[in-house]
C-alpha cells in the first residue's frame, strides 16, 4: 500500500506488536524454521503455548482426525469433545464445572464476570470487588486490562473498567487489608510470569487461602501461563497446598490451538446460569479435540516426572551461568518457567540470542524469561547453554 503517491510502504497489520526480524514457518519439537532455512532453539513455547513441543503428533492426529468430521458446533448443542475434556480437566483438579473459551484473556474475563454475578446474585453480598496484586498481568481486554496490576499495561486506556484493589504481591500487610476490604473475590498468579517471573510465597499464599476461605471470598488462581504442566504439576496450584474456586487457563491447554478455560467449584458456578455467559467458538470441536489430546498425552505419559527432572537440570545450568557471569544477579521460578535477572538490558540479550540461533523472552526490562517446552531433552538444555553463553561473550565484546 502506498501513501500520497510515496514509495513509503505501510504494513496492513497494525503496529501492536515491536516484531524481531525473524519470520517463523515451520516448526517441530523444541525447533522453528524461518523463511530463509534457518533452524532455531526455540526456548519461548510460544509464550508457554506448546508445551508438548511444535506440531506434536498426539494432537496433529487428534485435530486430522477431527478435521474430516466436524469443524463448528454451536454451544447450544452437546460437544462430545468437550465433555470428555472437561472431565479430563475436573478430574484432575480440584474443580468441578468447566467453561470453554478462546484465549487467556477471555478465561479471566469469564472469572470476573463469574465472581461479580455469583456475588450479586448468590451471595447477595452488595460487593463486588475484585483484588489483584501489583505487577500482575492477567490480559489485555477492557476488563483484565483493569485487572492487571501494571500501569504501563494500562497507559492510554482511560477510563479503566472500575471495581478493582491492588495490593502488594507477597506481602503480608496486604492480607490485613483484604479482610478490610472484604471482595468478591482475589485473583492471583502463583508465579508473575508478565511481571517478572516472581513465585509466590508458599507459607503467604496459603494465610492468603485461609483469609478468603474466613470471609467468603471467591480465591481465584490464574494459571494461564503456569497451568498444564509447566511446573511439574498439571497445575501450580497443587504445589502450594490450596484449592481455588476458580482456575483459569489457556495457553498449553491446545499445544498452540486456540482455547481457554475457567475451571471453578461447584458453588462457584452457581454464579453462571443459562444466557448469563457464552461463547460462540469457545469450546469448539477443533479446539477441545486438541485439548483433550494434549491433556490425555500428559495425564498418560512420564511427562510431568520428566519435567521435574528436567528443570532441575536446567536451573543446575542457569546456576552454573550465574556463577561464572557477574551481571546475572538471580535465577527465579518453577519447573520450566524460568526467570534470569541481569543488570543489563534483558531485549539485548535477547536480540543477540536470536543471531546464535536461539529464541528467549523478556519479562520486564531486567529479566530474560526461558520457557522451554516440557518435552525438552538434556542435549537441547546444553545446546541452550552454549548458545546462551555465547550471546553473553559477544555482549560482554561489545559486538
Amino acid at each position: 500500500m502506498t501513501t500520497n503517491n510515496s514509495i513509503s510502504v505501510v504494513s496492513p497489520i497494525m503496529a501492536t506488536y515491536t516484531r524481531f526480524p525473524v519470520t517463523i514457518v515451520k516448526g517441530k519439537g523444541s525447533y522453528v524454521w524461518d523463511d530463509q532455512e534457518n533452524k532455531f532453539l526455540d526456548f519461548t513455547s510460544g509464550i508457554a503455548t506448546c508445551n508438548l513441543g511444535h506440531v506434536p503428533e498426539p494432537v496433529k492426529e487428534k485435530l486430522e482426525e477431527q478435521l474430516q468430521k466436524l469443524w463448528h458446533c454451536s454451544n447450544l448443542y452437546n460437544i462430545p469433545n468437550q465433555e470428555q475434556l472437561a472431565a479430563l480437566l475436573t478430574g484432575n483438579s480440584c474443580g468441578d464445572q468447566v467453561f470453554f473459551c478462546n484465549s487467556g484473556a477471555e478465561a479471566n474475563e469469564a472469572a470476573i464476570k463469574l465472581a461479580r454475578r455469583y456475588a450479586n446474585k448468590v451471595k447477595d453480598s452488595g460487593s463486588a470487588e475484585i483484588v489483584t496484586f501489583q505487577q500482575s498481568f492477567h490480559g489485555r481486554t477492557l476488563a483484565t486490562l483493569a485487572a492487571t496490576g501494571q500501569e504501563k499495561i494500562q497507559q492510554g486506556f482511560s477510563p479503566l473498567m472500575p471495581g478493582f484493589s491492588y495490593l502488594p504481591f507477597n506481602d503480608n500487610e496486604a492480607l490485613d487489608k483484604l479482610q478490610t476490604i472484604k471482595p468478591a473475590a482475589v485473583l492471583l498468579e502463583l508465579i508473575q510470569g508478565e511481571g517478572g517471573v516472581i513465585p509466590a510465597n508458599p507459607d503467604w499464599v496459603k494465610e492468603l487461602a485461609q483469609v478468603c476461605k474466613e470471609n467468603n471470598i471467591l480465591l481465584m488462581v490464574d494459571e494461564i501461563q503456569t497451568g498444564i504442566g509447566r511446573t511439574g504439576t498439571l497445575f501450580a496450584y497443587e504445589q502450594y497446598g490450596i484449592e481455588p474456586d476458580v482456575i483459569s487457563i489457556a495457553k498449553g491447554l491446545g499445544s498452540g490451538f486456540p482455547i481457554g478455560a475457567i475451571i471453578a467449584k461447584e458453588e462457584a458456578a452457581k454464579g453462571f446460569e443459562p444466557g448469563s455467559h457464552g461463547s460462540t467458538f469457545g469450546g469448539n470441536p477443533l479446539a477441545t479435540a486438541a485439548g483433550v489430546a494434549t491433556v490425555s498425552h500428559i495425564l498418560e505419559s512420564n511427562l510431568l516426572n520428566q519435567v521435574n527432572d528436567i528443570s532441575n537440570y536446567l536451573e543446575i545450568q542457569l546456576q552454573s551461568l550465574k556463577e561464572k557471569y557477574t551481571f546475572i544477579k538471580d535465577i527465579r521460578g518453577i519447573g520450566l518457567l524460568k526467570g534470569m535477572v541481569v543488570e543489563t538490558n534483558a531485549l539485548k540479550i535477547v536480540q543477540k540470542a536470536i543471531s546464535n540461533n536461539l529464541l528467549i523472552l523478556t519479562a520486564g526490562p531486567n529479566v530474560v524469561r526461558i520457557l522451554p517446552p516440557l518435552t525438552v531433552t538434556k542435549e537441547e538444555i546444553n545446546e541452550f547453554t552454549d548458545k546462551l553463553e555465547r550471546s553473553f561473550q559477544s555482549i560482554e565484546k561489545g559486538e
